[in-house]
C-alpha cells in the first residue's frame, strides 16, 4: 500500500455503533417493503370470501403494490436528493403505516385496491431510502459493503418471508392482519430515524423538482412492467404488446431531456460509467433469474408435489441458508480479490446449481431439489450484492438516491423481463411435451389439468417438470452471460 493510499484510507471515517444501530433501524422498513410484494398469497381467498372482488379487481389488488412501488422508485430517489432522504424516509413511514391500517379495515375492493396503491407510494418513498442512506452512513468501503450485503439480503428474505408470515397470521386472524404487522415497525422507525439518522441532500438539493420528468419516468416504466408481466401470463396480445411499445418511446423521450438538464433526475453520465452501468446490468440479469424460476419452483412444490401453500412456502425458505452463509463470505473475499472474479464465481456457481436443476425429473428427491435452490441462490445473491456494493460506491454521495432508485427499478424490470423470458420457454416444452389427445386447457397450463383425469393430470405433472427443466436451462445460461459481463466489464473497477 502507498503512502497516498494510507493516508486517504485515515481520512475516511468509520462508522461506529450508532450508525451500526441505524442500519438496523432501516432494516426494518426494507423487511416490511419487500414482505408486501408477496404477503397476500395466502390471503387472496379470505379477502375474496369477504369482499368478493371480481376477476379483475382481485388481479389488481395482487399486483397494484407491486406496478405503483416500480413506477415511482425513479421519482422519489430524485426527490429524496432535493428534499433530503430522512425528511422522504419519515415520511414514506407515516403514509405506510396509514396505507396498511386503510387495507387492514377496507370494506370493499375499490378501497383495497386504493390503499394497496398507497403502500406502492410508499415503499417507492422508503426502499431507495434505505440504500441511500446507507451510501452516506457507511464511508468506509469494507463496512459499507457489510451494510449492503445485510440490505441485500433482507430484501431477498422479506419477499420468501411474505407468504409464510401471511399464513401463521391467517390461522389465527383475519386477513387485515397481514397489514397490521407493519404499523409497530413504522411506530418504531418514526421514533428512532430522528435520533439515529442525520438529514442528507444531493447537490440539487433545494433546486426545483422536474415534474414533467417524475410524470415521463412514470409513464415510461408502467406500460413496460404492465405489459411485460401480461405477455407472460396470457402469451401475445395487442394491449400489453402496444404497452410495451408506448413504454420505450416514453423512456426515450425520457432520457433525451436527462440529457439537457443541468440536475436531471437520471445522471446518464453515471450510468455510462462501467462500474455502475455493468452492475446495473448484471442485476437486472440476476432478478430475470430469480423471479423468472421463482415461478416454476413455487408450481413444483405445490402442484407437482401436492403440498399445501404454507408447505411450499416454508420448504422455499430452505435455499435462504445457502444465501445466509455464502453472502458474508463472498464480500469478505471481495477486500482481498478483484471483487468482478468474486462475482464472476458466483455467477458461474449459480449456474451450476441451475444446471443441478435441469436434470429434475418427477423421481427427484426433494432434498435434491432444495439443494440445487440453495446453490443458486447463494452464488447469485452474493454476486447480487457485491454488484449493488460497487454500483452504489461508483455514485457520488449527492446522487445516491437517484442512483439506488435506479438500481432498483432496474430489479424490477429484470423481474418481469426474467418471468416473461423463462415463463415463455417453460411454456413452449411444456405444451410440446404434453400428448396431443389432451384436453386444450391441459396442454396450456398445469393448472388447467388439475381436476380432471388421472391420466391427463400425470401426464400434465411430468410436462411441467421437463418444463422447470427447460427454464432451469435458461436461468443457467443467463448466469453464464452475467459472469462474462462481470469479468468484461467490471475487472479493475473499485
Amino acid at each position: 500500500m502507498t503512502l497516498t493510499e494510507r493516508s486517504q484510507d485515515l481520512s475516511v471515517v468509520r462508522a461506529g455503533r450508532r450508525e451500526w444501530t441505524a442500519l438496523g433501524v432501516l432494516m426494518l422498513p426494507l423487511l416490511l417493503v419487500s414482505m408486501d410484494v408477496s404477503v397476500l398469497y395466502f390471503a387472496i381467498p379470505s379477502i375474496a370470501a369477504d369482499l368478493r372482488p371480481g376477476a379483475t379487481q382481485q388481479l389488481w389488488i395482487l399486483d397494484m403494490y407491486g406496478f405503483v412501488l416500480a413506477g415511482l422508485l425513479v421519482t422519489m430517489g430524485s426527490l429524496g436528493d432535493r428534499v433530503g432522504r430522512r425528511k422522504l424516509l419519515l415520511a414514506g413511514a407515516g403514509l405506510f403505516g396509514a396505507a396498511s391500517l386503510a387495507a387492514a379495515y377496507a370494506h370493499s375492493p375499490a378501497a383495497l385496491i386504493g390503499a394497496r396503491a398507497l403502500l406502492g407510494v410508499a415503499g417507492a418513498c422508503l426502499m431507495p431510502s434505505t440504500l441511500a442512506l446507507i451510501r452516506t452512513l457507511f464511508q468506509d468501503p469494507a463496512q459499507r459493503a457489510k451494510a449492503v450485503t445485510l440490505w441485500t439480503t433482507v430484501m431477498a428474505s422479506g419477499i420468501s418471508l411474505g407468504p409464510v408470515v401471511s399464513g401463521a397470521l391467517l390461522e389465527h386472524f383475519w386477513w387485515g392482519a397481514v397489514f397490521l404487522i407493519n404499523l409497530p415497525a413504522m411506530a418504531l422507525l418514526l421514533v428512532l430515524a430522528p435520533v439515529l439518522l442525520g438529514e442528507s441532500k444531493g447537490e440539487a438539493g433545494g433546486s426545483r423538482f422536474d415534474v414533467l420528468s417524475a410524470g415521463l419516468s412514470l409513464a415510461a416504466l408502467l406500460p413496460v412492467i404492465y405489459g411485460i408481466k401480461e405477455l407472460a401470463k396470457g402469451g401475445w396480445a395487442v394491449g400489453p404488446g402496444a404497452g410495451v411499445v408506448v413504454g420505450v418511446l416514453i423512456g426515450v423521450v425520457f432520457v433525451v431531456r436527462q440529457m439537457r438538464l443541468e440536475h436531471p433526475m437520471v445522471d446518464l453520465r453515471l450510468v455510462r460509467t462501467p462500474a455502475y452501468g455493468g452492475s446495473l446490468l448484471v442485476n437486472l440479469l440476476s432478478m430475470a433469474a430469480t423471479v423468472g424460476f421463482a415461478v416454476f419452483l413455487t408450481q413444483y412444490l405445490q402442484s407437482v408435489l401436492g403440498q399445501s401453500p404454507l408447505e411450499a412456502a416454508l420448504w422455499s425458505l430452505v435455499p435462504a441458508a445457502g444465501v445466509m452463509v455464502a453472502a458474508p463470505l463472498a464480500a469478505a473475499l471481495a477486500q482481498r480479490v478483484d471483487r468482478a472474479y468474486v462475482m464472476g464465481g458466483g455467477f458461474l456457481v449459480s449456474a451450476g446449481g441451475f444446471a443441478w436443476l435441469v436434470v429434475v425429473d418427477r423421481a427427484t428427491p426433494l432434498w435434491v431439489v432444495l439443494v440445487g435452490s440453495a446453490v443458486y441462490a447463494a452464488g447469485l445473491v452474493s454476486a447480487m450484492t457485491l454488484a449493488n456494493e460497487l454500483a452504489l460506491g461508483a455514485a457520488p454521495p449527492e446522487r445516491a438516491g437517484a442512483a439506488a432508485a435506479v438500481l432498483e427499478a432496474g430489479s424490477e424490470l429484470g423481474g418481469a423481463l426474467g418471468m416473461a423470458v423463462l415463463g415463455s420457454i417453460g411454456a413452449a416444452v411444456y405444451t410440446a411435451a404434453m400428448p396431443p389427445s389432451a384436453p386444450a386447457a391441459a396442454r396450456e397450463t398445469l393448472g388447467g389439468a388439475l381436476g380432471g383425469a388421472p391420466g391427463v393430470v400425470d401426464a400434465a405433472r411430468s410436462a411441467f417438470v421437463s418444463a422447470m427443466s427447460g427454464a432451469a436451462v435458461g436461468a443457467s445460461l443467463l448466469m453464464v452471460l452475467a459472469a462474462v459481463l462481470s469479468l468484461v466489464v467490471l475487472r479493475r473497477r473499485a
